[in-house]
């Protein structure tokens, strides 16, 4: 009999098991399949108007019309984007939170700081490339370099006296790759984001700066400073007059901004999945193409596993021009 009744318990326990976890399944797919069911946080590490912001709040509205719920952007610009990347990581990671990150805060950093607080690779889940943006280098309207040949010129007559802004870590980089492929050495004067130093040089405190195309064409094209290169092989519709690096006799001198969406690592893949699919759906959009070539930046496809490529790539190329341009590291 004890045996019959144990048995008899067995059974009961194997089938309130199997009921329970067919109802958790269950109750996952009905939450996977709502989200997201209220507003998204994206948060953003730079202030607005630079290239990241001005994608994040594209795609913030067009995450809106699409899932009907609202995408509330948040910038918080400084500390090298190490705010920003902490308020994602410690925030929930139930997908109502995502990184609108850049190659600084995603490549660049690797590169530039001895110790990061957080690994861009591990403490991240990517959920899809989205903008790339080249880089302009500007210098003040009343300055007396009109060309690049004119700015490479006192550079190398005046080592380690003329400066250059920069508002990120890649920004910082792309000025030390114009060093590097011009034989210059400008020093950095750092910034908390690309709308604070181009201020920098319409103000005429540094000599120049590195700044991406979408911060840098309203005021190039306002007289407030002058653009002298794109750095890029063509140059771009945004700033037709401007020289592209091959045609100022720099080919070597091409970078770009990137932009990239991601969640923390423990988000539940349903939601990473969902929210790739959404940034995937954008992306394919003809209209979000026609925005971004207003800007002077460009679509750039790709979803979880093209953009964990792509990251790794530009981490090593990054690490190459910081040995090459001897920078110290933070």
């Amino acid at each position: 009999m004890q045996l019959k009744s144990y048995i008899r318990h067995v059974r009961v326990c194997i089938l309130t098991l199997t009921a329970t976890c067919g109802l958790t399944l269950c109750l996952t797919a009905a939450h996977a399949a709502e989200f997201p069911a209220r507003a998204v946080r994206f948060i953003v590490p730079f202030p607005p108007g630079s290239a990241t912001d001005t994608a994040a709040r594209y795609f913030g509205a067009k995450f809106t019309s699409i899932t009907g719920q609202p995408a509330i952007i948040e910038n918080k610009a400084g500390g090298n984007g190490f705010i920003a990347v902490q308020s994602v990581l410690s925030a929930p990671p139930d997908g109502y939170t995502v990184f609108i990150g850049s190659n600084s805060t995603l490549a660049v950093n690797v590169a530039v700081f001895r110790q990061l607080p957080y690994n861009p690779q591990t403490d991240f889940a990517p959920l899809s490339v989205m903008t790339r943006a080249p880089i302009v280098l500007s210098v003040p309207a009343n300055s007396p370099y009109k060309t690049l040949a004119d700015l490479v010129k006192a550079a190398k007559a005046n080592p380690g006296k003329l400066n250059y802004g920069s508002g990120s870590a890649g920004y910082q980089l792309a000025a030390e790759l114009f060093n590097v492929s011009a034989g210059v050495a400008i020093q950095n004067v750092p910034y908390k984001g690309a709308s604070e130093a181009l201020a920098s040089v319409a103000a005429s405190t540094v000599d120049m700066t590195t700044a991406d195309i979408t911060a840098t064409q309203a005021l190039a094209k306002g007289g407030k400073i002058r653009a002298l290169v794109v750095a890029s092989e063509k140059r771009s519709p945004a700033l037709p007059d401007v020289p592209s690096a091959k045609e100022a006799g720099i080919p070597d001198f091409q970078a770009s901004i990137w932009v990239a969406a991601m969640v923390a690592a423990k988000t539940p893949k349903a939601q990473a999945d969902k929210l790739a699919e959404i940034f995937t759906q954008i992306e394919r959009m003809p209209e979000t193409r026609a925005f971004l070539e207003k800007q002077g930046a460009e679509v750039m496809s790709g979803g979880p596993v093209e953009l964990r490529n792509f990251q790794a790539k530009e981490i090593e190329l990054w690490k190459e021009i910081v040995r090459k341009a001897h920078v110290e590291l933070q």
